[in-house]
């Protein structure tokens, strides 16, 4: 498990050197859907699987209006992708400064750190995040259905803002 939570960091890592490397809105509106899930993927590790279930949701939803406004706004009929020189530039680049950064923190980090809530528990009855879903939604309720309300508002707003050429706020000059 600690294996897989390295892989997940790993990519994590990368995925945000993808994303913010690209200049082009669709393949970084992927790179986050990615990036998300790898997020999700460790805090399931770390035993928020309900949590992480219900972030990727939330995520999902804002990625998809942050893609349905990037693909409006940017019509490029040929986007600048991942094997590009000027975005090869960039990943080197960012990669070099997560190399320092990384390894000028190298020696606070220890193998304790790494292990997940189940290989430390041992035997137990309860997961680790079944409490945490009922003060969810008994205090966090609330705010749930707010930022869905918002989401939703979201996707109105975009859609009207793309309506068309003769109506919508966005016209073509």
């Amino acid at each position: 498990m600690t294996y897989l939570m390295c892989l997940f960091m790993l990519g994590l890592v990368f995925g945000l050197v993808a994303v913010a490397s690209n200049p082009s809105p669709y393949f970084a509106a992927l790179g986050l859907v990615v990036v998300s899930g790898l997020g999700c993927g460790i805090l399931v590790g770390h035993g928020g699987s309900f949590l992480s279930l219900v972030l990727f949701l939330i995520y999902l939803g804002g990625m998809l209006v942050v893609f349905a406004y990037s693909a409006a706004l940017a019509a490029e009929p040929f986007p600048e992708s991942w094997g590009d020189r000027s975005v090869v530039v960039y990943v080197m680049g960012y990669s070099l400064v997560v190399g320092l950064v990384g390894g000028w923190f190298w020696l606070g980090w220890y193998e304790a750190s790494w292990g997940t809530v189940d290989e430390l528990q041992g035997m137990a009855i309860v997961a680790a995040d079944t409490a945490g879903v009922a003060v969810m939604y008994s205090t966090g309720g609330v705010m749930l259905v707010v930022c869905a309300w918002v989401l939703l508002l979201t996707l109105f707003v975009v859609l009207e803002l793309t309506r068309g050429l003769t109506r919508g706020a966005l016209r073509a000059v």
